[in-house]
Parts: C-alpha cells; structure tokens; sequence
C-alpha cells in the first residue's frame, strides 16, 4: 500500500446505509420466499456476495435454505474468460436455484455463472443482486431479484472491495475510483471512523 491519501480527498457518500439494506434483503427475501416455498439453494459468489448472502439466508425465516458458494478467478488478460475456483459443492440436480450476487454489472461473468450452474441440471436457475448496473451492460442477462438499480459509479461496503478492504463496512458508498486505484486505503480512516 502507498499509505493514505491526503487529507484533501472528499469523505464517500453514502448510497445505501444499513437501514436501506436491511430493508432491500427484507423484500428480497419475501420475493425468494413467495417464489421458492418448497425450498432454494442459494449459490453465492465469493468473496463480495458473502456478506449480502448471510443476511439473505437469514431474512428466509419461513423457507428450507441450503447455502453453497462459488469461486471464480477474475478474467484473464485478453481472454474473455473466468475460471471456477470452488465449484458448488451441492447436488443441484431438480432444485431451485438462486445465483447471489453483490453487484451485476457487464453481465459476462454472470452469464458464465448462470450457464454453469444450468448444466447441473437444476429445476431452474435465478438471479438475486444486491446492487444492479444496468448501464454496464455488455451482455443482456435475466436478473429476478434486484436490490437497487445504480448508476455507473464506483461502490465499496458491504462485500464490495477494492484491494480486499471495505468489504465490512456496513453501508454502500460512492467512492473516487481514481482514488482508490492509487490508494487503496484512501478511504479506510474515513469509513472506518464512525
């Protein structure tokens, strides 16, 4: 790390903050819930939808949950593609799957995701995200749960990250991605304060 910005650097804005969260996996839960009575896996994609899938799973208060998780590398230079890293370790074969995302963006790695989990025969396969960037969209997919609808800003909190920091902050902010592409922790002293 290159040590703090200076001092000059404005303070993120809050997007989300933890009332708007917990608010946004309340009604995704009942949505899930309403969907999937007899049951759902949820898939969450690691490591950024961990936080957002833990309290998903335990806003489903009324519905049989099985949590799984997948890893995939980030895209190889030039390439266009991802690799699984830790594949779901659950048999899918016949049951109601929802794909957990933090943020959809270009919508690439998704369709990967999605196609991937389909070929192990689920009875269907959903999406739920937490934050959704539709004006990134490369890739048309299908997402049936969504948070909030952002624009095209940078985001850290609640699993999003940069430099593996920021993931436990309990709020969605807007950050300076210049900033944080030459200082990672530019913004720890300021989130983290109070």
């Amino acid at each position: 790390m290159t040590g703090r910005a200076p001092a000059a650097v404005p303070a993120p804005e809050t997007l989300l903050d933890e009332t708007a969260i917990a608010d946004t996996v309340e009604r995704l839960a009942a949505e899930i819930a309403a969907d999937h009575p007899d049951g759902v896996v949820l898939v969450g994609v690691l490591k950024g939808a961990s936080i957002f899938l833990a309290d998903l799973a335990r806003a489903l208060r009324d519905v049989d949950v099985q949590v799984a998780f997948i890893a995939i590398s980030r895209y190889a230079p030039d390439s266009g593609r991802v690799r699984i890293l830790h594949d779901v370790d659950l048999d899918l074969a016949g049951r109601d799957v929802v794909l957990v995302e933090d943020l959809v963006d270009t919508g690439l790695t998704l369709g990967y995701l999605v196609k991937h989990l389909e070929s192990q025969g689920p009875r269907r396969v959903e999406v739920c995200t937490l934050l959704d960037r539709p004006a990134r969209r490369i890739l048309p997919v299908r997402v049936r749960y969504v948070g909030t609808e952002i624009p095209d800003v940078f985001v850290l909190g609640y699993g999003l990250h940069r430099a593996d920091l920021y993931r436990n902050v309990p709020r969605v902010v807007i950050a300076d991605r210049d900033v944080v592409a030459a200082t990672p922790d530019a913004y720890v002293a300021a989130l983290y304060a109070g």
